[in-house]
């Protein structure tokens, strides 16, 4: 459990070529901004929007584990920052399940709040999508 129930996260997804092999980084942080915990995922064959929001699917799932409240989402995706705030419809039938399931864990947060940075912020999350598919290919 966390002393305060509010989080900050930063989300990236990713996928080399699109669709191609994918992987979603989550960076969890306090209101100080200090880092909680950091989550990386390699997801197979998906698109960039898919990967997108598989992170934030990721970054959900652990903000319920930690009891959670509210959270502040910063993503470098404009176009899922749009579509979560209701802003654009989802018209892609390969993100509308996942945003389906985006809005479903949504239910279990009193509050949150989605907000485009530029790509240059979000390295850190970047960074973990970065390793998460370097470390599968070279398994193979």
């Amino acid at each position: 459990m966390i002393h305060n129930s509010d989080l900050i996260i930063y989300t990236d997804g990713g996928a080399r070529g699109n669709p191609g092999p994918a992987a979603v980084g989550v960076v969890v942080c306090d209101l100080e901004h200090t880092v909680i915990s950091e989550h990386k995922k390699y997801l197979g064959v998906k698109t960039n929007n898919q990967a997108e929001y598989e992170a934030v699917l990721l970054a959900l799932e652990e903000a319920l584990k930690l009891g959670a409240a509210s959270i502040k989402f910063y993503l470098d995706s404009e176009l899922v920052v749009k579509q979560l705030r209701g802003q654009y419809k989802i018209k892609n039938q390969g993100i509308a399940p996942l945003a389906e399931k985006v809005l479903a864990l949504s239910n279990n947060f009193s509050s949150i709040t989605y907000t485009h940075i530029p790509r240059e912020k979000n390295q850190h999350a970047d960074k973990l999508v970065n390793q998460a598919l370097d470390e599968n290919l070279k398994k193979r």
